[in-house]
């Protein structure tokens, strides 16, 4: 199988390949260190783990040769968010003050992983703590994340790094985590898809469980997700970190998905073609397509974003410094280090506690009441799903001087970039619903759209299923010309 042949596999198709002998795990693993060197400017990764992931590739050919039955990722190597713990690796959340932080234990969701065989080829790069939309990470041994399909753009976030490696062909899938839209909104940017599973109100609600383990935001709001070139990647790793099966792609005649007019107003004209073809096309096969009344979402959301993610961290960066073992460093010292501009003043506010009069009531008033509209939209309209553009313009210009702060639409004045990238995916994530983002397209300047679908708190497998019927029909993106 010559190097084209390779990068051109999803993880199933690897992973049988390498069972069935066609392929060598150390072959394959080679190829993709080959090409993460060949785009190491592309900034997706802060470590390539050359020698660890090769003795572990040979590990698997040495079990295949032996006859011994080999697990279900055998020989596939993924991409791992430089905030989730591994143990080989740092865990530096792309931030100074924690570039030396050495887990005992991989987050459960990966060793998952791992001990279904996957390898883990290195660390992706990320928005500074996971504090951000961009991936515009300016530490010193991170660097800005480029895309790579424009590399002059940013490619998402916070998440950039496992998106750009994913879409560049240096991994079919991997880890990111997702806050507000960090597995999302960056695979939507990059043509590829990320699943934010359901959190709910935690406990047995949460789809994974890896408290502790991930360099934090937000307890009631954070979790590993993983992304892939494919919706049928990022089935593969979902059902091994569940336990489950893999769903048969739903029929979409007769499916009802519910459309938010505000989720698909103020689009960049762009990306709003492409949206309305992807909706056109799945109309066309039978998909049942109504309008829903959301419009009193935004203010509740407004009302629960910021008052959880800026106050939660004031206990949870400290918890998980203790859980991890880090002694000598405070919240403070994490703050003192950070780089991004951006992120500076994120932190400014949490020392501040700027929102920690408004917490409660963002918990227990208006967390709830938009759990609610959101139950009763699903209810009242027999719907599967909610569906919508993922972001509401494609990937901005890198902006190194003011940190990709700010974006126009349309060619409107400049607007906040956080703002703007999170609107659609923010409301779903501080209810806790799960959603997945499905690639539909290009612009006609070749910059990548994503759709995505929210449905209720522990209908992951659902969405999955329906995303793979959504992928057949709209059909696999272009790769980039990297």
């Amino acid at each position: 199988m010559n190097t084209t042949e390779q990068l051109s596999l999803t993880s199933a198709q690897a992973v049988a390949a390498i069972a069935q002998g066609r392929l060598s795990a150390e072959a394959y693993t080679a190829t993709l260190i080959a090409r993460a060197k060949a785009l190491a400017e592309l900034n997706a990764l802060i470590v390539l783990d050359e020698a660890g992931a090769l003795a572990a590739a040979r590990q698997v050919d040495a079990q295949r040769r032996s006859g011994t039955a080999l697990p279900a990722l055998a020989g596939l190597p993924i991409v791992v968010k430089d905030n989730i713990n591994t143990t080989r690796l740092p865990t530096t959340g792309g931030t100074p003050a924690l570039r030396n932080v050495r887990p005992t234990a991989n987050a459960p969701s990966l060793q998952k992983l791992i001990d279904a065989g996957a390898i883990v080829l290195g660390k992706a790069n990320l928005h500074e703590l996971a504090f951000g939309i961009t991936s515009t990470n300016l530490s010193p041994f991170a660097g800005p994340v480029h895309n790579p399909y424009d590399r002059s753009r940013i490619p998402g976030g916070s998440s950039g790094g496992t998106a750009a490696a994913i879409a560049a062909r240096i991994a079919t899938a991997g880890l990111g985590t997702d806050t507000g839209g960090s597995t999302r909104v960056p695979a939507a940017l990059c043509g590829i898809a990320g699943l934010r599973p359901s959190v709910g109100n935690g406990g047995a609600q949460r789809r994974y469980h890896d408290d502790g383990a991930v360099v934090p935001i937000s307890h009631t709001r954070d979790t590993v997700g993983p992304m892939g070139r494919t919706v049928a990647d990022v089935a593969l790793l979902d059902a091994v970190i569940t336990g489950g099966a893999v769903p048969a792609a739903a029929p979409l005649r007769g499916l009802r998905l519910g459309v938010p007019a505000s989720f698909w107003a103020g689009l960049d004209t762009g990306l709003a073609a492409v949206v309305q073809a992807a909706k056109d096309k799945l109309a066309a096969a039978g998909v049942v397509l109504l309008d829903v009344d959301l419009s009193g979402l935004a203010a509740l959301n407004d009302q629960v974003s910021f008052q959880i993610a800026l106050h939660e961290p004031i206990a949870d960066i400290p918890a998980y410094l203790a859980a991890t073992g880090v002694t000598g460093i405070t919240l403070a010292d994490v703050a003192a280090g950070v780089a991004s501009p951006d992120v500076r003043g994120a932190f400014g506010a949490i020392l501040a506690d700027a929102y920690g009069g408004a917490y409660a009531d963002a918990i227990n008033v208006y967390r709830p009441q938009m759990q609610a509209m959101y139950a009763a939209c699903f209810a009242n309209n027999r719907i599967d799903a909610l569906l919508f553009p993922t972001t509401i313009a494609p990937a901005a210009t890198i902006d190194l001087a003011n940190g990709s702060s700010t974006v126009s639409i349309n060619g409107g004045p400049p607007a906040d970039t956080f703002g703007t990238y999170i609107r659609n995916t923010d409301p779903g994530s501080n209810a806790g619903l799960p959603g997945l983002s499905i690639p539909v397209g290009l612009t006609a300047g070749g910059l990548p759209v994503g759709l995505e679908l929210d449905g209720p708190v522990g209908s992951d497998t659902r969405l999955i299923a329906i995303g793979l019927a959504i992928e057949a029909v709209l059909g696999a993106l272009p790769a980039p010309r990297v």
